[in-house]
């Protein structure tokens, strides 16, 4: 008895033959693959050259997601910075007071709940972390002045569909 090919369906909702979506499988596991391959190596030379040339030691990249975080959403708590970092929210409050320490965030109390704090960033927390920004987009600009046009091209071409992946992926661990 012969069975019938399976099939699947598109981002559209259109059958597709079984064969194609076996293809299109193949190539989104070798892409994943790659991306799990090179990522770590590409933040692991920008965390090298940032570091060699910042003149102070710059935050941790938990610091820097939490002050990313609250000059994006100002005013946020630490259970909502907890929830869209993916983090424990005594992790960030460990953060919180730490960076509220160096004077980089301020916490004020919730006018109707003292137990709520909502995060402000502070002008020095802005202007370092700017600072580290250009300086890391300095750093990958640099390295595409090596690269083809094509090859840049294809990473400029490649960002939206990062960020779509940083999504999905986000949605899926939390």
């Amino acid at each position: 008895m012969s069975r019938a090919p399976e099939s699947s369906t598109d981002e559209a909702g259109r059958a597709e033959p079984a064969g194609r979506a076996d293809a299109a499988s193949a190539t989104s596991r070798a892409v994943a693959e790659g991306l799990v391959g090179v990522l770590p190596a590409l933040i692991r030379a920008l965390e090298r050259r940032s570091d060699r040339e910042l003149p102070s030691p710059k935050p941790s990249e938990g610091e820097r997601a939490l002050l990313r975080l609250v000059a994006e959403r100002d005013g946020i708590t630490v259970r909502q910075a907890a929830e869209a970092l993916l983090m424990k929210p005594n992790n960030v409050s460990a953060l919180v007071s730490k960076l509220v320490g160096k004077g980089l965030l301020e916490r004020m109390p919730d006018p109707a709940d003292k137990r709520v704090a909502h995060l402000h960033s502070t002008p020095a927390a802005r202007s370092r972390s700017n600072a580290v920004d250009a300086l890391l987009a300095d750093v990958v600009h640099e390295g595409l002045t090596e690269l083809g046009t094509d090859q840049v091209a294809a990473i400029g071409a490649a960002i939206a569909g990062l960020r779509a992946l940083t999504e999905a992926v986000h949605a899926g661990a939390g």
